[in-house]
């Protein structure tokens, strides 16, 4: 169940989520919510999501989510994973 400022992000950030049926948004995983926003989300998004989660969090939702399977890390971008992987590998 997520916390009250992660549905207050969710409702934020609603147009990230469009293809989630409105009233499914607020129940989304965490790994969802990491892969949508790291994909997809602007800087400030990013940040937010590191003050609520954390970046250690973050970090470790990323790593298992790309680490899964192939299917699971073709949900990131190229582009993101390189990027992500740099910063966790040495901020988190």
């Amino acid at each position: 169940m997520n916390s009250p400022e992660i549905k207050e992000f969710i409702r934020q950030h609603s147009n990230l989520f469009w293809y989630t049926p409105e009233d499914k948004k607020e129940e989304i995983s965490n790994e969802f919510l990491v892969e949508t926003i790291l994909n997809y989300g602007d800087k400030e998004s990013v940040l937010h999501l590191f003050q609520l989660l954390g970046i250690k969090k973050v970090a470790e939702i990323f790593f298992s989510s790309i680490n899964l399977s192939d299917r699971r890390k073709g949900n990131y971008h190229e582009l993101t994973v390189n990027y992500f992987t740099l910063v966790f590998e040495r901020y988190a």
